[in-house]
């Protein structure tokens, strides 16, 4: 029996094999929790990862992709406001549009919603948008007054 894996051998489950070759590459909770988010088509609420359903069937991409994002989204819930604000800045520097242009632009049209499983209790959604408001609206205002203070 060979000591290691070669490259590119699947795990056993596809939770697994979707936490080793994927989820463990993004370096961010919210990372993580988005990346998650836009596996759901937002027609049918199922979840859709090529690789992984080729791998291992459908249903059990499927059940991984909404186990993982489960989570992901308690992981979030999970950390206190101001690692959330950490994590959510280490994010946005991986983007490559202005802080506070996403910020005004996600507060305008609620597109981080998607990042909240189908199974999420309302409290739970209500806590995720409240921090996550508050924490968008706290970017927009801080870029906003950096922009006015070097037209001064």
């Amino acid at each position: 029996m060979p000591r290691f894996k070669p490259k590119g051998v699947l795990e056993r489950s596809a939770a697994a094999d979707l936490w080793k070759h994927t989820l463990s590459r993004i370096p961010t909770a919210y990372g993580r929790l988005m990346y998650l988010g836009s596996l759901r088509d937002p027609n049918s609420g199922i979840y859709r990862h090529h690789g992984l359903s080729a791998a291992f069937g459908r249903e059990e991409s499927g059940k991984a992709l909404l186990e993982s994002h489960e989570k992901a989204f308690a992981e979030w819930l999970n950390l206190s406001l101001e690692e959330k604000n950490e994590d959510l800045a280490e994010y946005f520097a991986t983007l490559e549009d202005p802080k506070g242009a996403v910020a005004g632009h996600w507060l305008d049209s609620g597109v981080y919603r998607a990042c909240v499983p189908r199974s999420a209790l309302e409290m739970e959604k209500e806590l995720f948008c409240r921090d996550l408001e508050a924490l968008l609206a706290t970017f927009k205002y801080a870029s906003d007054d950096a922009r006015r203070d070097q037209r001064s």
